[in-house]
């Protein structure tokens, strides 16, 4: 059980649950509540189909593509500098159109917002290590409760929002942006660091 609860708890924080609802919150203020819950659904079973590759067999698809965990810092950082610049310049911030709410479900809510490299590099690690196969499925079942709590928060984003108001929600907005700007550099650098070093 403590084992259980240790990794539950790891993966919720690795998740970023609150920076992913704040992202989700700015980008789909155009939505109704149907299309919300829709979309709450899709990107929750989009995290949850990415942990378990990862886990199970991320290490495999890595080797095959020849693709290192600096080259994913360094592309999912441009990506999320760019969709930060588009947050903080737009008054209106970074949202949905009534058709294209699907677009964003695996990329970037699920991937790289949700599953960065931090987790990615935390369940390619953790799959790699645990050779036990009920560890290893104790902790599949802690990373799917983690997931299925940050879907939950996604579910609620509508009563979230509700609570924050109108002003905190453009403010969370800009926030979020220029958070989001500082984690791109910051995923970007480490990776040209990693490369440079080697």
């Amino acid at each position: 059980m403590n084992y259980f609860i240790n990794i539950w708890i790891k993966f919720f924080f690795l998740l970023t649950p609150f920076f992913t609802l704040s992202m989700y919150l700015s980008m789909t203020k155009n939505l109704n509540e149907s299309k919300r819950q829709r979309l709450s659904y899709r990107v929750t079973v989009a995290i949850l189909l990415t942990c378990f590759f990862l886990y199970f067999f991320g290490n495999y698809i890595f080797l095959i593509f020849g693709i290192t965990l600096d080259s994913f810092r360094i592309g999912a950082g441009i990506l999320l500098f760019l969709s930060a610049v588009r947050m903080v310049q737009d008054d209106s911030g970074t949202s949905l159109g009534e058709n294209n709410e699907e677009e964003i479900a695996v990329v970037p809510l699920a991937i790289p917002i949700t599953v960065g490299p931090a987790t990615i590099g935390a369940l390619l690690v953790m799959g790699a290590e645990v050779r036990d196969s009920f560890h290893k499925f104790v902790g599949f079942l802690a990373l799917i409760a983690a997931v299925l709590c940050v879907g939950l928060l996604l579910l609620l984003s509508t009563y979230i929002e509700r609570v924050i108001g109108k002003k905190g929600f453009t403010i969370l907005g800009k926030l979020t942006g220029l958070v989001l700007a500082a984690l791109a550099a910051q995923i970007t650098f480490t990776g040209i660091k990693n490369f440079l070093t080697i």
